[in-house]
């Protein structure tokens, strides 16, 4: 079934791994560096959008809900309702860090972060 885009609801996560992320602006975040999955409730957990740092180093790694990332076509990006400050304050650590313990401290702090819908309480889209 196809998307409002006309994209269809399938999609590799090859092709969303390296997609920039942007603020409403138009403005470079940073770009998705992992998916990471609930493999209890088969959804998507969080995404993980590094920014910051030079050529890899000193880089911060930020899971941010996958509901709250809109692919916009014409920016050939992910948007985002954030701003980069709000995303520098929010939960970041090493991708190690962030899915220690199968990720559920992450999760629960990055949704209450957010005010993000909890996937994993029912009656929410994934």
């Amino acid at each position: 079934m196809a998307t409002a885009s006309g994209h269809s609801s399938a999609i590799r996560a090859k092709k969303v791994i390296g997609t920039n992320v942007k603020d409403p602006a138009g403005n470079k975040i940073g770009s998705i560096e992992d998916i990471v999955l609930d493999k209890k409730s088969n959804a998507i957990m969080f995404a993980v959008v590094g920014f910051g740092g030079f050529l890899g180093m000193a880089e911060k790694y930020h899971p941010i809900p996958w509901s709250a990332l809109d692919y916009q076509e014409g920016k050939n990006a992910y948007v985002v309702s954030y701003t980069k400050e709000q995303l520098q304050a929010a939960p970041a650590g090493s991708i190690d860090e962030l899915t220690r313990e199968d990720g559920i401290e992450t999760r629960d702090e990055t949704y209450q972060y957010y005010n993000a819908p909890r996937y994993w309480e029912g009656n929410t889209l994934r």
